[in-house]
């Protein structure tokens, strides 16, 4: 009788679940193991639900234009529950010179389609308009090489557009220091538009010309942003829940990795206990990758800590409706650096989502934290609490106290794919390369969204089931 083969992943965040569920669901006969360090598993997707409230810790959306995220809910039979943003919300505001004025509609990906609204916008200057509207004139960049967002935005459109309006609404995404970021890591779809068309306004507008005329009668377009019902959690508590055939260990950390060769790997456990495995998945940050590995490969760990990662914090109250009446406009805004505010952005979470209060509840979330200023990270709850309320009395006038706060900190939590991080990734996987049936997945390398951390868990899993020389049926769709 041949023995059963054993895989295990490190890591119950959102990647290391879709590794999980695909490796069960495509070779029952397959045995998986599921360790976690904390005492619950999804990761950095936590919803609460106090009292009728909807309140994300972390994400509370991701991408439709991503599928595997939308696919793995249509699979757990989450589909009925996928919800867009609201019509009725409005659309996204910045913060310039202490007022809030909206993005001009008609910015897509930060490229202007529409002339008369970034005309009449107050969010730049004459001068900035001028100069963003002349970048079908700005010669393009043909050499290969990386450049940073920064540096990108501004010889495309001009400083002013990027401090005003690129940098608060690109540091949403990754916390980040648009200085420092990889523009290649990040968005290669700009350089490819510059590229292509020379323009990224010309690019923007071929691609509309160029998209096919949706059928008469057909359904609406989904939502650009797609969330649950009940909230992001839904989707990691549903995905647990279906882990029947995977051994789960939480509330226990790994902390020794040890190849064997062709005897496959062992993976020392805090309480003592040993694991052995023909296949290891890390669904871990680079950080806790690199100390498991140090003993095993000090190059690789080395490479693993040049990703850097950033702190944050999500500052949730709860509001009588009455009480902020006529201060909230639209989905919420973002707060470019100049502004100079501990305030990244603010999300005005029940114009942005149906069912995330009861009617007469409003709920605000703020958030804390970025590149270079991850201080007020560290703050006491109710000094976190302090600080966000100050920030939208002297912003938006709003003297109300909150009848609930929630404060969530992620240490550590968000990677900064700064320049060079694309040959750190091939660094990293020409180290693993050498190490059979090791894999390495999650949001350090090829994409920090939902559906990229999904997409992750998924083609780590065929590698070790091709690996194994077990043909995979069913699981995840790419």
């Amino acid at each position: 009788m041949s023995r059963q083969r054993r895989v295990v992943v490190v890591g119950g965040g959102i990647a290391g679940l879709a590794a999980a569920y695909r490796l069960s669901r495509s070779a029952p006969a397959l045995a998986v193991t599921l360790v976690e360090a904390g005492p619950r598993l999804g990761g950095k997707i936590l919803t609460e639900r106090p009292d009728g409230l909807v309140i994300e810790a972390g994400p509370d959306s991701f991408l439709s234009a991503k599928p595997a995220a939308t696919r793995l809910c249509e699979e757990l039979g989450l589909g009925g529950e996928l919800v867009g943003t609201t019509d009725s919300g409005g659309g996204t505001y910045i913060l310039r010179d202490g007022r809030l004025e909206p993005l001009p509609e008609g910015i897509s990906g930060l490229v202007p389609t529409r002339v008369r609204p970034l005309l009449r916008s107050g969010l730049l200057s004459t001068r900035a308009k001028l100069r963003k509207g002349l970048e079908v004139v700005v010669p393009a960049r043909r050499d290969e090489g990386d450049e940073s967002v920064a540096a990108f935005v501004r010889r495309r459109f001009g400083g002013e557009a990027y401090e005003r309006m690129a940098q608060p609404l690109l540091s949403g995404i990754y916390a980040g220091d648009a200085e420092q970021l990889s523009l290649l890591a990040t968005f290669p779809r700009l350089r490819e538009s510059e590229r292509t068309h020379g323009s990224l306004i010309r690019g923007m507008l071929a691609q509309r010309r160029a998209a096919p005329k949706p059928p008469s009668g057909s359904a609406p377009p989904r939502s650009a942003f797609l969330s649950l019902a009940g909230g992001l959690g839904e989707l990691t508590e549903t995905l647990a829940g279906a882990l029947d055939r995977v051994e789960v260990r939480s509330g226990v950390a790994a902390t020794a990795v040890a190849w064997r060769g062709s005897g496959g790997w062992t993976l020392r456990l805090a309480n003592g206990d040993v694991l052995e495995a023909d296949a290891l998945l890390l669904a871990t940050p680079a950080w806790a990758s690199a100390d498991l590995l140090q003993e095993l490969s000090a190059p690789l760990a080395a490479t693993l800590r040049q990703i850097p990662y950033t702190s944050t914090a999500t500052i949730t109250a709860a509001y009588r409706s009455t009480d902020i009446a006529g201060l909230g406009a639209g989905r919420g805004f973002v707060i470019p650096r100049v502004e100079d505010r501990e305030l990244t952005a603010v999300t005005w979470v029940t114009s942005k989502f149906p069912g995330r209060a009861p009617q007469g509840v409003a709920l605000v979330r703020g958030f804390v934290g970025r590149a270079g200023r991850e201080a007020a990270v560290d703050l006491a709850d109710d000094d976190l609490v302090a600080l966000v309320r100050r920030e939208l009395r002297e912003i938006l006038g709003l003297t109300a106290e909150p009848f609930l706060a929630r404060v969530y900190r992620w240490p550590r939590a968000l990677p900064q794919y700064t320049l060079g991080h694309l040959e750190r990734v091939a660094t990293i996987d020409r180290h693993v390369a050498q190490l059979p049936g090791l894999y390495l997945l999650g949001s350090a390398y090829r994409g920090v969204g939902i559906p990229d951390c999904i997409q992750s868990g998924s083609d780590a899993a065929t590698r070790a089931l091709d690996h194994l020389g077990i043909e995979g049926a069913g699981g995840l769709a790419g």
